[in-house]
């Protein structure tokens, strides 16, 4: 069995990158992930943010919790895990994905 922490969030399979620079972003970022599903997916979503940390903050509990909530009023599985690291000198990110879709691809 594989230990979780074997792989960065960054190596995850990803169907879409999204680079956002406020809230309003992660709001329109939010509804295009729930549009397009977790569900059935074997990759996920991975969503870059300034490396402003209170900026950062605010973007990244608007994904977290505007996903769970989007996916919760379409009745869909909200089994959905997320990571939060640093991506590069300018940017934070989350990668979010199902949690079937990391079982599928060993994790």
């Amino acid at each position: 069995m594989t230990n979780i922490m074997d792989f960065h969030p960054k190596d995850l399979p990803v169907v879409k990158t999204y680079d956002l620079k406020d809230e309003k972003d992660a709001s329109n970022a939010v509804e295009d992930m729930v549009s397009i599903g977790f569900q059935g997916k074997k990759e996920g979503f991975r969503v870059l943010m300034p490396k402003e940390s209170k900026l950062a903050k605010r973007i990244g509990y608007t994904v977290t919790t505007g996903v769970t909530h989007g996916l919760r009023q379409k009745n869909e599985i909200r089994d959905v895990r997320y990571w939060t690291y640093h991506h590069d000198d300018k940017h934070y990110a989350i990668v979010l994905i199902s949690n079937s879709a990391l079982t599928e691809l060993g994790f």
